[in-house]
């Protein structure tokens, strides 16, 4: 292996480099704490969490997670284009991976609406604490991505220089983990209570 080049199938050299993988699994155990924490809470009043859990509306949880698996999908794709070396399809697939992640929050500030609208907020009863928590810290994350993909995007769309193929892997970490925090949160917040 030369000096200038990274061995993408050791272990300490994953996708996008081993500092993005440490982040990753620090996320999910916080997010899981936290998944754990509104089980054994649930224990406590489980019908109260059952009514709550009602007045979220199932459909925008499921929209939603179609737009970001569907944004996950054009990051992969947008990351294949790029090792390929064709900047003008990677560009492409990965302004509707933006796009995803903008339907998103969209979606999500339409549903944080009603639920002001209709007083469930943070301070409602448990189940809402956890859910406004949650959900908030989840977009904060997609805020973050959505930075990340855009600065991605500058950096490949000026070609004068390259972008690093492990930047990339690392942006595309990021962002598929907030694909993964939502496959968390959906089936858990919106589906099982």
């Amino acid at each position: 292996m030369e000096n200038n080049t990274i061995d993408y199938k050791s272990v300490y050299y994953p996708p996008g480099g081993i500092l993005i993988w440490i982040l990753i699994f620090l996320e999910l155990i916080t997010f899981s704490a936290a998944l754990i924490a509104l089980a054994v809470y649930s224990r406590e009043n489980p019908e109260a969490y059952h009514n709550s859990r009602l007045l979220l509306n199932s459909t925008y949880g499921a929209i939603n997670t179609l737009f970001l698996l569907t944004s996950g999908f054009f990051m992969a794709t947008s990351m294949h284009q790029l090792k390929m070396g064709n900047y003008a399809k990677t560009t492409f697939y990965l302004k509707l991976s933006l796009l995803g992640g903008m339907f998103f929050l969209g979606l999500k500030a339409i549903e944080y609406s009603d639920k002001i609208a209709q007083g469930l907020t943070i301070g409602y009863d448990t189940f809402f604490t956890f859910y406004w928590l949650l959900t908030l810290f989840h977009v904060i994350h997609v805020l973050v991505g959505i930075i990340i993909l855009v600065s991605m995007y500058f950096s490949i769309k000026k070609k004068k220089e390259k972008t690093s193929i492990e930047d990339a892997e690392a942006g595309a970490a990021f962002w598929h983990m907030c694909d993964l925090i939502w496959l968390l949160l959906f089936p858990v917040l919106y589906l099982i209570f």
